[in-house]
């Protein structure tokens, strides 16, 4: 395969803001695709906001998959040819509010992912998604997706890049957090350390713009199969970072002659960890 070129768009998101939020994705994803990217990466929650003051609030702006953001994404994806890969406040089919994103291209959405581990007051507010992060191939690669709080688990990475996914999608709203001077954010530390643990390519999608007393990372970043950084940082800068990836380098698990990260694996030693004796 040729190299493709990725988009991660750090855009501007501001709470209940449905049509300024939508202008300002919809923007950076024409951006991102005259600029040649075919796949493109927007942030978690990017049609509602993120810092909900209840889950009364969440549910006034959560919309089904059939709503107006993802029908627009569709047509967005469709008349740029891209594949588009965002978050949104779900109502699902049962009544239920979810942090959810979708995967949507030229043919339609192509897959739903709902978030499985629920960050901070994330819990008052959504029900958690109980599926495995979708895996599927598209015209441009084989890419998977997942929702910010959902990358800091090694066992919910694993589980796309043994199923053969070249690039790991993931929106997120990284909250900033106290760091050491001079350091690098600790999330941006842990999304490499996925990359590099599964050597796989990861695409994150952070947010700018202070909401209700919190700020963000503003984190977007590309990260090879070495965990490396390609295509520079965005730190709290609205912008989009490109890449051009070569998504086959990403089929190959070798770090050396010896060791390759899938065969070396010991699931049989694993499992008794996981299951101690007298816990269920």
């Amino acid at each position: 395969m040729t190299a493709v070129r990725v988009a991660c768009c750090q855009v501007r998101i501001a709470i209940g803001d449905v049509n300024g939020n939508a202008d300002r994705v919809w923007r950076a994803v024409e951006a991102a695709a005259s600029a040649g990217a075919r796949i493109v990466v927007v942030p978690e929650l990017a049609n509602s906001g993120y810092v909900f003051t209840d889950a009364a609030e969440a549910r006034s702006l959560a919309e089904p998959v059939d709503g107006p953001t993802v029908t627009g994404w569709v047509d967005l994806a469709r008349r740029l040819d891209v594949v588009l890969v965002g978050g949104f406040c779900e109502l699902d089919p049962d009544g239920q509010v979810r942090n959810s994103a979708v995967v949507v291209d030229a043919g339609g959405v192509r897959a739903l992912y709902r978030k499985a581990h629920l960050w901070d007051r994330e819990k008052l507010v959504f029900t958690p998604g109980d599926a495995p992060p979708p895996v599927l191939d598209t015209a441009y690669g084989r890419i998977a997706v997942m929702i910010c709080y959902d990358l800091e688990f090694a066992e919910w990475t694993r589980l796309p890049a043994v199923r053969g996914a070249q690039l790991l999608c993931a929106p997120v709203n990284w909250p900033s957090l106290p760091r050491p001077d001079g350091e690098r954010p600790s999330e941006i530390i842990r999304a490499q350390a996925a990359a590099a643990t599964n050597r796989m390519y990861i695409a994150v999608a952070d947010r700018v713009g202070d909401e209700r007393r919190v700020e963000w990372v503003g984190g977007t970043v590309i990260l090879d199969p070495d965990g490396w950084p390609v295509g520079g940082l965005a730190l709290g800068r609205e912008m989009t970072v490109l890449a051009d990836l070569d998504l086959d380098a990403a089929l190959d698990k070798r770090i050396n002659e010896h060791n390759d990260v899938h065969a070396d694996r010991r699931p049989e030693l694993y499992a008794p960890i996981y299951r101690p004796q007298g816990i269920s």
